[in-house]
This record gives structure tokens, C-alpha cells and sequence, in this order.
């Protein structure tokens, strides 16, 4: 293997790694996961005849999305208190 394969095997390398960051932290994947959330928590809720099911899904899905926005404020309270150590 040449020197010039291995920088190309670790740029590809790097692009896929920078592609799966990009998506765990994109809104896009965010929503996604809410709408399947929504979407599975209804059709339970609309199988066992609850009442209100299309506003009661909404909690766990709504519930996700806070949790996943919140992370970022947490992760920074948590870092500077490890720093501190």
C-alpha cells in the first residue's frame, strides 16, 4: 500500500465519520425520530381505544424533542463541572 492510499483511505475515512456526526446532531434526524415516535405511540393508543389519542401522542414525542434540546445545556454544565476537577 502507498503513502498516497493510506491518505486516501483516511480522507474517505474522515468524511464518513464527519457525514454520521452531521447526521446525529441534525434537526432533520431530531424530527424524524419525534414523528415515528408520535406515529407508534398513537397507533397503540388508537388500538387500545384511549381516549384522545392524537393529543396524547404528542407527550412522548413532545417529551423527546425537550430531552434533545436540553442535551446541548446539559453536556456544557457537565463538561465545565469535570473541567473544574
Amino acid at each position: 500500500m502507498t503513502f498516497g492510499n493510506k491518505i486516501s483511505e483516511i480522507e474517505e475515512r474522515n468524511k464518513r465519520v464527519e457525514a454520521d456526526k452531521a447526521w446525529e446532531t441534525s434537526k432533520t434526524r431530531r424530527f424524524i425520530l419525534a414523528l415515528a415516535t408520535y406515529l407508534i405511540v398513537l397507533y397503540f393508543l388508537i388500538s387500545i381505544n384511549a381516549p384522545n389519542p392524537y393529543l396524547n401522542a404528542a407527550i412522548p414525542a413532545g417529551a423527546y424533542l425537550i430531552q434533545q434540546y436540553s442535551f446541548p445545556f446539559l453536556k456544557k454544565i457537565w463538561i465545565e463541572k469535570i473541567r473544574k476537577k
